[in-house]
């Protein structure tokens, strides 16, 4: 039980250290760029720590997962009395129509600024009247090309006054964070490329030290690989879609190795005189060779032995090239005939050189983005696992709690050693880092990819107007996305609990 708990812990606290480094991927370089920043916290929740150092709070909350930097100003501010800007489109107008009634920007009616908010929102994400649509809002585009937001029912202002405020209260919250004289410091006022370099700044972090854990994982440390010397020899050779762990009977098929002499810890030398340096020499040899003799060499306990086997054919599963069974549409294992001689090799650790490092982040890159591809179906099948008889997909998305489970259990397996618990741990926070890179560059608020994708549209839309001579349209008014980013916090938050259920009522096995 205490190694169990050492796993969880080790997880734990290297998730924390992950998520705090992520965080300071953006407050460096906010700080350097001028910005002030009130807050620097790792988790949510109640806070269990918190110091205050010159005019930024630094501290420690009792959910891990996740955490924030607080920068002012993270929204630009509209002025009092101000026009609504211009569509960026060109669809809307300034008409908006409640029920059967028009309302003209600058009505007197009192639900007139809360839909001229909404319909800016709308304005700066169309997909968001799309998303209200079951709420009983549309758009209605009129032949001279002119579009009215059109909202139904008794509770239309109601709605319309709910989006708005929600628009509204974030800009003046971001305002409120703006003290006299700071107004300089803003996030908003600087320029695009310093907006990046803070916003992809906590991402990169974390690709720095998923390539740092690699390098320590492949070349501190090494790869397990099959080596030359046998590990265990069979006594009878069955077929792969006959696989028992019954003992051998009359009719199985003798196994060739056996019947030769070889035993466990002979080292292979050579086979039909030819020098063996590695596995896959043995194996394609062995392979290609069904009902021809071989000639072999081991070395056993210093003294060189001779053996001849002649391997019988049989059948094989096919290995991916990650070393997973190859499936065909059905699911059924693919299979092909080769020789065999009935023995497995040992393991060893071999290090990598440094040029294997960035080849493998890549690999796992590809890995999680076809995760987050594929992340609804993928959801489905979680569901279906939790509430039902199906079994969890050891390579499917886990929460901290199966993270966790997944590391104690490593942690306390008597039969594996130091070394290569060390390994997976140090895999597992590796990939970690991977998810936490690729998750928060996904182009969404409030998701530090949703604020590199507002910066960059900001960037195109002033450059286009300066080509064509237009006024310069100023920043993005990031606030409109904030509906957006409610929903996106109600969708993580929903996909996380039911992450965490399964992981406690049909948790992933990987140990049988």
């Amino acid at each position: 039980m205490l190694l169990y708990i050492l796993g969880v812990v080790i997880i734990v606290v290297g998730l924390g250290v992950s998520i705090g480094l992520h965080e300071i991927g953006h407050l460096v370089p906010a700080k350097l760029f001028g910005v002030k920043v009130t807050q620097y916290m790792i988790g949510f929740g109640k806070s269990i720590w918190k110091k205050r150092k010159g005019e930024t709070e630094y501290g420690i909350k009792m959910i891990p997962l996740g955490g924030y930097i607080s920068m002012i100003g993270m929204y630009p501010p509209t002025k009092p009395g101000e026009e609504a800007r211009e569509s960026t489109t060109g669809f809307l107008n300034s008409v908006v129509t409640e029920g059967t009634k028009s309302v003209h920007h600058g009505s007197e009616d009192g639900h007139s600024a809360a839909i001229t908010s909404l319909r800016e929102a709308i304005e700066a994400d169309p997909k968001l009247a799309e998303a209200l649509r079951p709420e009983g809002l549309h758009v209605e585009t009129h032949d001279q090309g002119e579009a009215d937001i059109v909202l139904t029912g008794d509770d239309a202002p109601a709605k319309a006054n709910y989006i708005a405020s929600m628009v509204e209260e974030a800009r003046q919250a971001s305002a409120e964070t703006i003290g006299e004289g700071e107004d300089s410091r803003a996030f908003y006022r600087l320029p695009v490329w310093k907006r990046i370099i803070i916003m992809a700044g906590g991402p990169v972090m974390n690709l720095l030290l998923a390539i740092l854990l690699y390098a320590i994982l492949l070349v501190g440390i090494g790869m397990p690989q099959s080596s030359i010397t046998v590990g265990s020899v069979s006594e009878c050779i069955r077929p792969a879609t006959n696989a028992s762990q019954a003992p051998c009977g009359p009719d199985d098929v003798a196994a060739p190795g056996a019947a030769a002499g070889l035993l466990p810890g002979d080292t292979f030398v050579s086979i039909n005189g030819k020098p063996i340096s590695e596995w896959d020499q043995i194996r394609d040899t062995i392979s290609d060779s069904p009902g021809t003799a071989l000639d072999v060499v081991v070395l056993r306990d210093g003294t060189e032995e001779s053996l001849t086997m002649t391997p019988v054919l049989n059948e094989r599963a096919v290995a991916n090239d990650d070393g997973t069974i190859a499936t065909d549409a059905n699911g059924n294992t693919i299979t092909e005939e080769v020789g065999m001689v009935g023995m497995s090799p040992t393991s060893e650790l071999v290090r990598q050189p440094v040029t294997a490092v960035l080849p493998q982040v890549g690999d796992n890159i590809g890995k999680v983005v076809h995760m987050i591809v594929n992340l609804p179906s993928r959801m489905v099948d979680i569901w279906n696992a939790a509430f039902g008889s199906e079994e969890r997909d050891p390579n499917g998305p886990m929460s901290v709690v199966g993270v966790g489970r997944v590391a104690g259990e490593i942690a306390s397996l008597d039969t594996v050693p130091f070394v290569a618990k060390a390994q997976a741990l140090i895999g597992m926070l590796a990939s970690l880092n991977v998810m936490l890179f690729i998750f928060n560059l996904i182009p969404l608020m409030p998701l530090d990819g949703g604020h590199i994708i507002a910066a960059v549209y900001e960037r195109i839309r002033r450059t286009l107007a300066k080509i064509f001579k237009r006024p310069d349209p100023g920043p993005v008014d990031a606030a409109k996305m904030v509906p957006i980013t409610f929903g996106v916090v109600l969708i993580m938050g929903a996909m996380t609990l039911l992450l965490v259920y399964a992981d406690i009522v049909k948790p992933v096995n990987l140990f049988g």
